[in-house]
């Protein structure tokens, strides 16, 4: 399989631009309070982008099995996923509000949205470095 390996790695960044810039998309607009980035056919499009970047992520994996332990950015970078994940389910998240707590839970979301975008950068940034301090190395330079 090492001879994908090239083909593999495209379809695996292509997908995280993808998801990258559709989270930011869906988000920034959820907060405007636009409900479009809510339905189903956006969410199936988000889940399905994921599962490509997933499955090419765990593609490479497989190519190279001892990467994950043997580089710590990657190692890093696995764990910031999971945080990013996270952040984004509770930035996208909605809830009924209680007696005026709109403008909380408004900005609430809004600090799990940049948090969440905060975070994918840094991992964008330890992808680039091969660096587990990703950003803070890059421009230490």
């Amino acid at each position: 399989m090492i001879e994908f390996y090239a083909q593999i790695k495209w379809v695996h960044v292509a997908a995280i631009m993808a998801s990258g810039t559709l989270f930011a998309l869906r988000g920034a607009c959820a907060l405007a309070g636009m409900r479009w980035p809510m339905y189903a056919p956006v969410r199936y499009l988000s889940y399905t982008i994921d599962t490509v970047l997933l499955t090419a992520a765990l593609m490479l994996l497989t190519i190279l099995p001892g990467a994950l332990f043997a580089n710590g950015w990657l190692t890093v970078k696995v764990v910031l996923l999971v945080v990013y994940i996270v952040l984004g389910i509770l930035a996208l998240r909605t809830r009924r509000h209680v007696n005026g707590s709109h403008r909380q839970e408004r900005r609430r979301r809004a600090l799990f949205y940049v948090a969440a975008l905060l975070v994918y950068l840094q991992i964008y940034c330890i992808a680039r470095a091969h660096h587990p301090l990703g950003a803070v190395y890059l421009l230490s330079g």
